[in-house]
């Protein structure tokens, strides 16, 4: 790590000037929406300091002790009906069939966390390895995954952990995209596309989950804090499961009960296909969403010029090759990071393709490259 430079005479009393205007930190969207891509502002679930994901090593010495154990291992989702998720899987079964570690179950929970219990016990009954999941509520299905822990299961956990468990000790690591920085990147897209001005309302996770919170408070803090002439004039929250219906309903009351409103932020793609769908209905053509997540239905409405400007994008591909990687760590008693994360992907429809192709590790969908032509 190269050492801090010091500011001397002029240059330290400029800073100095600058800190005491009240201008926004980002008078330019696209300047902060450039400085995400290098850098991470989430914080783990317990406070952790992120560490790169491009950090995790495992030497060709490494992977073959690992082939060697013929370990197995179990991917419990907490839901499965999303690009999001299938992207995850796909990285952990390419970077798992790499290190020769084979995947016995893949696992839906459908956001219910009783489901999700049961997956974990019926999962154990199988004596997996190596347990890679998601939470969907950390403190309701806590008990089942220490029992797995207790039981010298290795756990990778994706975006959040439940409680009383200790990296290092009850699970390896914790692996999640930056979602306070996808919130931050979303707000600055909402702000360009509405030239820094306007009235917006918010569709955010009525849930206690860690990931889906920190998007809503980085996106409310940077409106506030760099966008002083846009004004939430509404909030409501959804709890799902049937997400893409609940969005629906309350984007059209937002948009009964606010006539000027001018654009809506959801807090993630399958919710944004509920508010794309109100304000077809509303017939306010000229609604500006942005989101977070890259899901296809999403990106089509982009592409073909719609209600979608902008959204921040995960890296669930690479998310799970660094969960399969951080397995192998454990399986080779490795000290791994606490809290891996990776940074937030701006996406307009002028890198959409691009970014498609970051996130999937494959081409856009045809029907994403029709709808840009």
């Amino acid at each position: 790590m190269k050492p801090m430079t010091t500011l001397k005479g002029t240059a330290l009393a400029a800073l100095l000037a600058t800190a005491t205007l009240t201008t926004p930190a980002f008078a330019d969207p696209d300047a902060a929406l450039a400085a995400l891509q290098t850098t991470v502002l989430s914080k783990g679930p317990n406070g952790e300091d992120p560490s790169p994901a491009a950090d995790l090593v495992l030497s060709a010495a490494e992977i073959d002790q690992i082939k060697a154990m013929n370990a197995t291992a179990a991917i419990i989702m907490h839901y499965g009906g999303n690009d999001w998720s299938r992207a995850q899987v796909d990285g952990l079964h390419n970077r798992f069939a790499e290190l020769g570690i084979e995947v016995i179950a893949v696992t839906d929970a459908g956001f219910k966390p009783e489901k999700q219990v049961a997956d974990i016990e019926t999962v154990m009954a199988q004596q997996p390895d190596i347990i890679v999941s998601v939470p969907t509520d950390p403190a309701a299905t806590a008990a089942a995954y220490k029992a797995a822990a207790a039981a010298g299961v290795k756990i990778v956990f994706m975006e959040n952990t439940p409680p009383g468990m200790t990296a290092g000790e009850d699970y390896v690591s914790v692996v999640s995209a930056d979602n306070y920085g996808n919130g931050v990147a979303a707000a600055h897209l909402m702000a360009k596309a509405l030239g820094e001005e306007g009235k917006i309302g918010l569709v955010y996770h009525a849930a206690d989950f860690f990931v889906t919170r920190q998007r809503y408070d980085a996106f409310k803090a940077t409106i506030a804090s760099d966008y002083p002439n846009i004004e939430i004039v509404a909030e409501q929250g959804i709890g799902g499961p049937d997400f893409t219906g609940d969005a629906d309903k309350v984007a059209s009351a937002m948009l009964t009960s606010n006539s000027d409103i001018d654009g809506i932020w959801a807090v993630w793609d399958v919710p944004a296909e509920g508010v794309i769908s109100a304000a077809r209905v509303a017939g306010r053509d000229d609604l500006i969403i942005t989101t977070i997540d890259l899901g296809e239905n999403v990106a089509i409405n982009m592409a073909q010029g719609g209600f979608v400007k902008g959204l921040g994008a995960q890296r669930p591909f690479d998310q799970g090759v660094a969960e399969a990687t951080l397995a192998g760590y454990a399986l080779l008693d490795k000290e791994a990071p606490a809290f891996v994360a990776l940074p937030a992907l701006p996406v307009e429809k002028d890198n959409l393709l691009d970014a498609w192709q970051t996130v999937y590790r494959a081409d856009a969908t045809r029907n994403i490259q029709k709808s840009m032509n």
